[in-house]
């Protein structure tokens, strides 16, 4: 069985309970859980390098260069930069991108340029675009909708919106990734929209080192605990642990096609 962690941040790990083993400790634990592989996601220009790195240095994990939104700033990332950055070896997706109210809301129109700029990044590059959305529905949607090449398309992660976006982005063919959020006790519409996605459309992630599954709540977050949020859409869905993997693994594969199999 194999499960892919779709968005995590490898470079922002805690390894101090790894007694030195460091990173390669993380992965391997990752491995004996079933989480063969991982996209190490940038969220700026300052560690856009460190997560590539990070990339090149092990077989089964990708890169994605972007500026969150909560770190757009009014220096908005020049194209050519992220053109550059994106054309390394093993970069296989433009983002971490977005747009987010809750904690940015007053930069909101500097986000929409970014978020509208990193999309035209990816249609140039044919690469699909990771996409964070927070309390911004409808500005998504239609930014998705105006600047998005369905084509490569990309994911909205760490969903924790309705079913009504969750279908829209769907419609526009975006993939909707779930994280460990959908196990907390109080996301009872969350598991609704994970009962509802086709499975053909669905990833999976841990965004570590945050949010970490049910029964680690409140604890740092690793790869490994993909196979949490695995083992609850199974049982949500009622299906075999192993088809939710296979299909979510497939579907990254799919998502991501410039990534390969080693």
């Amino acid at each position: 069985m194999q499960i892919v962690d779709s968005h995590c941040h490898l470079d922002r790990l805690d390894l101090s309970q790894h007694q030195g083993e460091g990173l390669g400790r993380v992965i391997s634990e990752a491995g004996e859980a079933g989480v063969n592989f991982m996209l190490c996601v940038g969220i700026d220009l300052s560690n856009a390098q460190t997560v590539v790195d990070i990339a090149h240095a092990y077989d089964n994990i990708f890169a994605s260069v972007g500026v969150h939104p909560c770190d757009v700033s009014d220096d908005i990332v020049p194209v050519d930069t992220l053109l550059k950055l994106s054309r390394q070896r093993k970069v296989v997706a433009i983002g971490e991108t977005g747009l987010d109210y809750h904690y940015s809301k007053e930069s909101k129109e500097l986000q929409q340029d970014s978020f509208a700029m990193h999309l035209d990044v990816a249609r140039q590059r044919q690469l699909p675009t990771i996409v964070h959305t927070r309390e911004a529905k409808l500005d998504t949607i239609n930014i998705i909708k105006e600047y998005a090449c369905p084509k490569y398309a990309g994911v909205l992660h760490c969903f924790t919106e309705d079913w009504a976006m969750a279908r829209q982005a769907l419609d526009l063919g975006f993939y909707i990734s779930f994280s460990g959020i959908v196990t907390f006790k109080n996301a009872v519409e969350l598991k609704q929209v994970a009962k509802k996605v086709p499975l053909d459309r669905m990833l999976v992630e841990t965004d570590s080192p945050y949010l970490a599954p049910v029964p680690y709540r409140g604890k740092p977050n690793f790869p490994k605990h993909t196979r949490q949020v695995v083992e609850y859409i199974a049982e949500l869905r009622g299906l075999p642990i192993e088809e939710v993997a296979e299909c979510t693994t497939n579907n990254f594969f799919n998502l991501f096609n410039s990534a390969e199999l080693s």
